[in-house]
């Protein structure tokens, strides 16, 4: 089936809505989906939950089959925070490249979850791992994804100061992905915080500016504006959401869509 719905997405026009054998009309033919390290935690309090390794992979499998293609950022969070450490003394760029190491752990173990669930599945890492992941190689990446394999990034952008966040923007730009799709706790984003504020009010849509003078904390501000600058839309969404993330390759109105001016 996956080759099936592989062939007929390729014979498509980039970017246009797609048609799949699976019934559904896809928006975004390729997508970067960027997920925190917390969501791998689920009812854990540190470290990683198989049965959410295991819902992801099916999500992932779910994608794959409507012929969407998937590039995948995981976070390290959920085994790693550096704020802690750097107020003790840790040494920032060593406390980034500790985070960076936490994200391997990640793809690893998502990469797992994806081979047992019978899924095409590469890790990259942004540096050099062998014997453990492959080196980042951009052409190589894209390839794989043109032939329906999940490419998990890891390692970040390899260099410290910078977030997974834009570690998945950069990603998402270098491997021309239609989409990024931030996975988060709440359905999109509010002018005020949803968990303390039961009157805050949710964005169906926003541009990139309103976000940066806003302060809105969607992602950091290297990442929104590496999207800006090459026009790539960003949909904030809350993963845990049943059917959310069918529907956001559908493009359909799920949580909060961020680009080119909107308001």
């Amino acid at each position: 089936m996956l080759a099936l719905v592989r062939s007929e997405i390729n014979s498509c026009i980039e970017g246009g809505e797609v048609e799949t054998s699976a019934g559904l009309n896809l928006k975004y033919k390729r997508i970067l989906l960027k997920l925190s390290g917390e969501q791998l935690m689920g009812e854990e309090s540190f470290g990683i939950d198989p049965k959410m390794l295991d819902k992801m992979a099916r999500e992932i499998g779910q994608l794959l089959d409507a012929g969407a293609q998937v590039g995948l950022v995981l976070g390290g969070g959920n085994l790693f925070r550096g704020a802690a450490l750097s107020k003790a003394g840790l040494d920032r760029v060593t406390g980034d490249h500790m985070g960076m190491l936490a994200t391997v752990m990640n793809a690893l173990a998502m990469r797992d979850a994806l081979e047992r669930a019978r899924l095409p599945c590469t890790v990259m890492s942004a540096i050099t791992m062998e014997g453990v992941a492959e080196i980042y190689d951009r052409r190589k990446a894209v390839n794989l994804l043109d032939n329906g394999e999940v490419v998990i990034f890891s390692a970040g952008t390899g260099n410290p100061f910078f977030t997974t966040d834009s570690a998945a923007c950069l990603r998402a730009i270098e491997t021309d992905c239609n989409i990024v799709l931030k996975a988060t706790k709440v359905d999109g984003v509010y002018n005020d915080d949803p968990e303390k504020n039961p009157e805050a009010t949710r964005y169906t849509s926003l541009s990139y500016d309103k976000v940066l003078v806003d302060q809105l904390g969607v992602m950091d501000m290297t990442a929104i504006c590496l999207c800006r600058d090459h026009s790539l839309p960003i949909r904030v969404f809350k993963m845990n959401k049943s059917g959310a993330l069918m529907r956001v390759i559908a493009g359909e109105d799920e949580g909060t869509l961020i680009q080119q001016g909107e308001e």
